[in-house]
């Protein structure tokens, strides 16, 4: 890249997670080639490789999609991946690229990838319009509870870059989205991802359009609130007892923030014990902090000797998350073999590993078409299904739309230890 970093602002930048997600042909793998080549992403021996491998397939311009195609070769030869991510950065932020198969057989990939992101980017073909997999896409998206979407319509140089092109499928989209996720932030882009309109670089043929690039749009994003900053969280991952004769009596509970704020002083509970200390010291490798905030990893002290473990959860007082051990949750199944109502297995949630039992399955979602299939329906491997789960231990969680990491979890075959599926809690 011509700019240069030093290691520990590249650190220090703002991290952004995006997930694309488009049907076959929409242009997705050169959209995301144009936008790590016009941002100067591409090492020198790559762009060297993509070169000659465009000149031996007899493209006359440098064919982008080859940036990602290495995935393709590697599936052709039989190699499951489920997710590729793709590093870049910018003199204002850097960002991870969860580059998702789109297809319906892949809809656990799609959820596996976007499960962390801040942003989607939703492609769309200028010709095609909204189509069934545009609304697959986006439910998806609202599902897993991303903040940002990003609506990008692609090949507008195969309709002479027309705004009223543009214009009707945003009105479509915005149909299809006020059913799903009505208070989204959701932004509209025209580009053409082979020519490099408004993917890095503001597009001459499209001067009815001014609300900024894709790239410039990534850069803006406000994901400084996309976590959960009102409600303390802090699952505990380990005790660190050093034992050493500088620290003899340290004893610190090492985690990471999963919601508020963390500052010394502050009066906590202990979940399960529901003991109340204060917090004495936020503690890292580099020395104490005044505060911690998600997602950071700390240490916290308390002023109280109390008896914690991984799995525990230290929050706010008496701001306290749902004690339980039955919820409702929405599960991507990722197994062939279909979930079994009355199914045992293992539940992970935060730090938390319990065992529990599928009681009942309330439906089975539609994701094209919204509806909610009878029950009885078979969850068979990609669906995405209501699901009323009991466990051994009680959890400490958060509904998921509230909190992405205390309302999450994973399920897990205790025989062959595979995830089977990964699930919201309602």
């Amino acid at each position: 890249m011509d700019q240069k970093f030093s290691s520990q602002a590249y650190l220090n930048m703002e991290l952004l997670r995006f997930t694309t997600a488009g049907s076959v042909d929409d242009g997705k793998s050169t959209l995301i080639g144009r936008l790590l080549y016009d941002s100067k992403s591409i090492f020198e021996d790559q762009l060297d490789a993509v070169k000659r491998a465009s000149l031996l397939k007899g493209a006359e311009h440098l064919n982008l999609a080859l940036f990602t195609d290495g995935l393709r070769a590697e599936r052709e030869q039989g190699i499951t991946i489920d997710v590729a991510y793709r590093y870049f950065a910018t003199p204002h932020r850097k960002f991870i690229i969860a580059d998702t198969p789109g297809h319906i057989q892949y809809t656990r990939n799609m959820v596996t990838g976007a499960s962390t992101a801040n942003a989607a980017i939703i492609l769309i073909d200028a010709r095609n319009g909204v189509i069934e997999q545009t609304h697959r896409h986006a439910t998806i998206a609202s599902l897993l509870g991303i903040p940002h979407i990003i609506v990008c319509i692609n090949k507008m140089d195969l309709m002479d870059y027309r705004q009223e092109v543009f214009l009707d499928i945003s009105e479509n989209f915005r149909d299809f989205a006020g059913r799903i996720f009505p208070d989204k932030d959701i932004r509209f882009i025209p580009i053409s991802a082979l020519r490099g309109d408004n993917v890095v670089k503001p597009s001459v043929n499209m001067p009815w359009y001014n609300q900024g690039t894709l790239l410039h749009v990534l850069e803006i994003l406000p994901v400084d609130q996309d976590h959960d900053l009102k409600h303390q969280r802090f699952p505990i991952q380990y005790v660190i007892r050093p034992e050493s004769d500088q620290y003899h009596d340290y004893r610190g509970y090492a985690g990471r923030v999963a919601g508020g704020f963390f500052k010394p002083g502050d009066p906590v509970t202990i979940l399960p014990s529901m003991i109340r200390s204060k917090i004495v010291s936020v503690d890292t490798f580099d020395g104490a902090l005044e505060k911690a905030f998600p997602p950071m990893s700390v240490t916290l002290t308390l002023a109280d000797d109390v008896d914690i473990s991984r799995g525990d959860m230290i929050t706010g007082e008496y701001d306290l998350p749902t004690i339980g051990g039955e919820f409702q949750a929405m599960v991507c199944w990722m197994n062939p073999i279909p979930l079994k109502p009355g199914g045992r297995y293992a539940l992970k949630h935060t730090t938390r590993d319990v065992k529990c039992i599928v009681q009942s399955v309330d439906h089975v979602l539609n994701i094209n078409t919204l509806e909610k299939m009878p029950e009885g329906t078979p969850v068979k491997m990609n669906d995405i299904a209501s699901v009323m789960i009991r466990t051994t231990q009680p959890l400490f969680y958060d509904p998921y739309v509230k909190n992405r990491i205390t309302g999450s979890i994973i399920l897990i075959d205790e025989a062959t230890h595979e995830t089977v599926g990964a699930g919201m809690i309602l």
